[in-house]
């Protein structure tokens, strides 16, 4: 799939899962379902993740490496992150399912596992989460809405790919204040940050999207600290 800011899926899912086959199983049944996928091959990049992006639900595997499932669990709710979470996994004594609902677990599913009772119980956990309030982000008249996910500015909607969407909801969080590379990078890629070409390359596909087509500009490069989304001042110039 081509990294350009175009338009993702209306429900996005994290899988922090490691492994390679079953993710991939999963990527080519939601992504052809019109879901919006992310993965994380450990406990620790998965937490990172979750911690770091809006995701309308994570698909949590309990044996993982560098943390497990469990950890990743009680760390999120314990860092106040309400996100439903299915926990996968082939444990299926009952204790086993208790240590996950009391660690925070919204549900769970025992490996092997039909893909669509899988698709059900995330539609299941995500059509609720879809009323909650305060998930609507605005800077000026760009408005970012996390729970559909649509992006507007005035009356027009726009369309952005989820890396750009990540960057997009990293800067309205952080705005009027900057956000340096290091953390932008942080937040899209978590411990594997890219060259710094690709960062640049999504700011560029961002700016095209939420400033090109408007006179009023809001995404503004800050010479050697990074970059911030804010309305221009007398103190602070686009570029």
């Amino acid at each position: 799939m081509s990294e350009t800011c175009q338009n993702a899926s209306m429900i996005r899912i994290l899988v922090i899962e490691d492994n390679r086959d079953l993710v991939g199983t999963l990527f080519d049944y939601f992504e052809a379902r019109d879901y919006s996928m992310d993965s994380a091959p450990d406990g620790k990049t998965g937490l990172t993740l979750a911690q770091s992006n809006h995701y309308d639900v994570n698909v949590l595997d309990w044996n993982l490496p560098r943390l497990s499932g469990l950890e990743v669990l009680e760390q999120l709710r314990a860092a106040g992150k309400a996100t439903p979470i299915i926990m996968l996994t082939s444990r299926g004594e009952v204790e086993d399912k208790v240590s996950g609902f009391r660690g925070g677990a919204n549900d769970y599913l025992t490996k092997p596992f039909a893909l669509q009772e899988l698709e059900v119980r995330i539609e299941a956990l995500v059509k609720p989460v879809a009323n909650r309030v305060n998930t609507v982000l605005r800077v000026g008249d760009l408005e970012y809405d996390r729970a559909s996910m649509q992006v507007r500015r005035g009356d027009q909607v726009l369309h952005v790919y989820p890396a750009c969407r990540r960057l997009l909801e990293v800067l309205m969080q952080a705005s009027p204040s900057a956000v340096t590379r290091d953390d932008l990078e942080f937040a899209v890629w978590g411990d594997e940050p890219p060259d710094a070409d690709r960062l640049r390359s999504h700011i560029y596909d961002l700016r095209k999207v939420i400033d090109g087509p408007f006179n009023d500009k809001l995404l503004q490069t800050l010479p050697r600290i990074g970059y911030r989304l804010a309305p221009v001042t007398d103190e602070a110039t686009g570029k």
